[in-house]
């Protein structure tokens, strides 16, 4: 991987910590992969050039197909009650916000009880993910609260002008399941899910919210007490 030398100035880098004090993007750029609604798989994506992100990938065997589809079946029915509501002019404590959080709480509770190999839990491995992420900070994005859990990564990414979220996300993916696969001798079978979260970080609140979620999540999942002791993580003293 190539980066820009400590001493070589970034002008994209001054811009970005500006766009990062502004609520929201006040113009649409006209690229749809910068800015707009996407749907990639089974996830919605609301994309926002300048904007923060809270993302998640995760080991290919980290979900099995059946419970995916379970959690699937029920936010669609969920989804399709609010409609009925909507048709018939009806109010509803429930929203199509409320369906998307809670579906991604479940899928985050399920990956916290360790299903899968959890290839992240060996050193070797976390540590080749953890650098892959540092590796490009403050030249491609702005990279402030992530972990590595053992069968999922969290992380909170400002991507730079000029670079794309997707991009950044596949490239982390690509060059770590290249080096991961042999050094755990795996064969062609896939190592990360294709498909990954990411959700637009509308404001200061709920980026406090998410930073909080990500440094505990390993106390949450019961892998250690404290988010400082967690050394594939933001939290870990000796990350600063």
């Amino acid at each position: 991987m190539e980066r820009h030398s400590p001493q070589e100035p970034n002008p994209s880098l001054e811009r970005t910590h500006y766009q990062l004090r502004a609520t929201g993007v006040k113009h649409e750029s006209k690229n749809a992969l910068r800015s707009g609604i996407h749907t990639r798989g089974y996830l919605p994506h609301v994309k926002r050039e300048g904007a923060a992100y809270f993302v998640t990938f995760r080991l290919a065997d980290s979900l099995p197909k059946e419970v995916l589809l379970r959690f699937e079946r029920e936010r669609a029915e969920r989804l399709r009650r609010l409609n009925d509501f909507a048709r018939r002019g009806e109010s509803c404590n429930d929203s199509a916000e409320d369906v998307a959080r809670d579906f991604r709480r479940r899928v985050e509770r399920f990956l916290d009880h360790g299903a899968g190999a959890c290839h992240l839990r060996r050193p070797e491995i976390a540590k080749l993910v953890a650098g892959a992420m540092r590796h490009f900070h403050e030249s491609r994005y702005l990279l402030r609260e992530w972990v590595v859990m053992p069968n999922h990564v969290h992380a909170i990414i400002w991507p730079m002008a000029n670079y794309l979220l997707g991009d950044i996300l596949k490239s982390w993916k690509q060059f770590t399941s290249r080096r991961a696969k042999a050094l755990l001798a795996l064969g062609e079978e896939p190592f990360w899910q294709p498909e990954s979260y990411d959700h637009w970080i509308r404001d200061d609140d709920e980026r406090g919210r998410i930073s909080r979620y990500i440094r505990n999540n390993p106390v949450t999942a019961k892998l250690c007490s404290r988010a400082e002791d967690w050394c594939w993580s933001s939290a870990w003293p000796a990350q600063s």
